[in-house]
């Protein structure tokens, strides 16, 4: 059975399976650059400490095999500094990558500290896509919005270069990220896009229509629940979660990786992308319905 005892941020991994090779792309927004359909996601092996052969591995089997998304947060343990120690040894492959990153700073001067801490840890001038990191309350979004929010300090960011696009993310509640891509100046939005969010409904309807009618980009996240929903007796594979997340109206769907093989895998789902045919995506569905919001552990109380 699917896995509904979940702790909250385990690592995201993908299991083994089999397609072809060769990855597909599609407009970040209206006017981006194009993006791999597939990202390497922050978690897996990326968000822990002291593993730095073994991220350096994986963060460069993604570039050898064509993943150009690269999702990171100053949250995210010590994967911003395995970046830039993959970025001293291959300053050659950054014009290749889309490279992200986040700040769960809400106020102005510490917003600021987080980016350049971030741009001197990775060893950049400057990020692709830099990303208010998880929203949840409407009295968050209040304050960054203040005067002295981190908002303005994510505008500045845009306008002097230092980042190209901005972002938000959010897995906890719909309605407050759905406020913010309505009043906010952003360019992308970062969301869970899997089978329970489909059921409970919020933010793969309402969110991404919204998005798209404002041309901005739909990162999809929690495509595997940090591999809680994989479920191979039950036929619930990582690729058919993929393909799944891949079926929607998104730009991109990140996945953690934790191994280069796991990352051989993703590459190969992102060229394949077949969509679910309707058989599977209602059985898929059926499997979700009666947990689905116990699956979706990351909103807390539904």
């Amino acid at each position: 059975m699917i896995n509904t005892n979940i702790k909250a941020y385990p690592n995201q991994e993908i299991s083994k399976w089999w397609i072809s090779m060769a990855i597909s792309t599609r407009l970040f927004g209206r006017t981006g650059p194009s993006v791999t359909r597939v990202g390497l996601g922050g978690e897996g092996v990326l968000r822990t400490y002291g593993r730095g052969r073994d991220a350096l591995q994986v963060i460069e089997e993604a570039a050898t095999r064509g993943i150009s998304y690269f999702d990171s947060a100053k949250a995210y343990a010590g994967s911003q500094g395995y970046y830039g120690s993959f970025y001293r040894s291959h300053q050659e492959n950054r014009s290749t990558i889309f490279q992200t990153s986040k700040s769960a700073a809400r106020e102005y001067h510490e917003a600021r500290a987080d980016l350049f801490e971030t741009l001197e840890v990775m060893g950049l001038k400057s990020l692709d896509l830099w990303q208010i990191h998880d929203l949840r309350t409407r009295r968050e979004k209040e304050e960054i919005e203040s005067s002295n929010g981190a908002l303005k300090a994510f505008i500045e960011a845009r306008d002097s270069g230092l980042t190209k696009y901005i972002g938000v993310t959010g897995h906890h509640d719909p309605e407050v990220i759905l406020a913010a891509i309505e009043s906010w100046p952003l360019d992308a939005v970062l969301l869970p896009v899997n089978p329970a969010e489909a059921i409970i409904g919020g933010f793969m309807d309402r969110v991404i229509t919204a998005a798209l009618d404002k041309g901005i980009a739909v990162i999809g996240m929690k495509v595997l629940g940090a591999r809680n929903y994989i479920a191979p007796n039950l036929g619930i594979t990582p690729e058919l979660l993929i393909r799944f997340a891949l079926s929607r109206d998104i730009t991109t769907a990140i996945v953690g990786c934790s191994s280069p093989e796991e990352v051989q895998q993703l590459a190969r789902l992102g060229e394949d992308g077949r969509p679910l045919d309707p058989l599977e995506e209602a059985r898929l569905m059926d499997l979700f319905r009666p947990h689905a919001k116990s699956l979706a552990y990351y909103r807390g109380r539904i």
